[in-house]
């Protein structure tokens, strides 16, 4: 989970010093996979014993989805 999550921010730093179009979008399409297994692990883990650790899984789920959505906005838009 840490992993994917670290993956997201790092390859969007690399993504805006690129040094081609190419390398651009690449680490764009990285960065929208590592959101999209972020998302994953975060519904795989089992918080319904407590509400409010649930919540926060819940919001984490919804902002890994919207990051998942402006990647892929940002890749529409560099074709």
């Amino acid at each position: 989970m840490v992993k994917a999550s670290g993956s997201v921010g790092a390859n969007y730093i690399e993504a805006n010093e690129s040094i081609s179009k190419k390398d651009f979008v690449f680490r764009i399409k990285i960065c929208r996979k590592e959101s999209k297994e972020s998302r994953y692990w975060l519904r795989l883990l089992d918080t319904e014993e407590d509400a409010a650790l649930d919540i926060e899984r819940q919001d984490l789920i919804r902002e890994s989805t919207e990051l998942m959505n402006i990647f892929g906005a940002i890749l529409q838009k560099s074709k």
